[in-house]
């Protein structure tokens, strides 16, 4: 796996950045880009000082919050070297996480050992992206058998942990 540092960390990576409530940015702050985001640099990681998260330039990079948070605040995070990770790569190292009750999901990042079923990237903002639909839309569950409830939790549990389209995993439960 590729090893990130200062000079590469903001080509094409995925990261989530801890919120972090306080941390003072020295005089020499390392960087300041042209939309007026900061970076200050340790042998640890970076922290980064800005109001807009999410797609930053040709990266992806989130940061972890409370629910009150709302894109425009201003907010620091810090993330470790080791949290980035590569998006133009064609090596499975994302997962998928739904929250059934909040009819969410999300990309999180895993490793070759872990136990929940890795995508590439883009693999995984496809998924996503079905997976929200499935998770916010009713109609499509009229043609099964099942609860809406038993029926979604089915067949998105089945989407995110194989390599299946979802016509075939909908054909199962037919």
């Amino acid at each position: 796996m590729k090893t990130y540092n200062q000079t590469n960390f903001f080509k094409h990576t995925f990261c989530e950045f801890d919120l972090i409530d306080t941390f003072e940015f020295p005089e020499n702050t390392n960087y300041k880009s042209k939309s007026e985001s900061i970076y200050f640099y340790t042998d640890e990681g970076v922290y980064r000082k800005s109001n807009h998260w999410g797609r930053v330039a040709n990266c992806r990079w989130k940061i972890t919050t409370n629910e009150n948070y709302k894109n425009q605040q201003i907010v620091i995070g810090f993330a470790k070297w080791s949290d980035f990770y590569p998006i133009s790569s064609s090596e499975k190292l994302f997962f998928i996480a739904v929250n059934f009750d909040k009819r969410t999901a999300k990309i999180q990042s895993g490793t070759k050992d872990s136990t929940n079923h890795l995508f590439t990237f883009s693999e995984a903002q496809k998924r996503i992206k079905q997976s929200t639909h499935l998770l916010n839309e009713d109609k499509w569950t009229r043609y099964f058998e099942a609860s809406i409830k038993d029926i979604k939790f089915k067949i998105i549990s089945d989407f995110i942990n194989s390599d299946k389209t979802l016509q075939e995993i909908k054909k199962c439960y037919k």
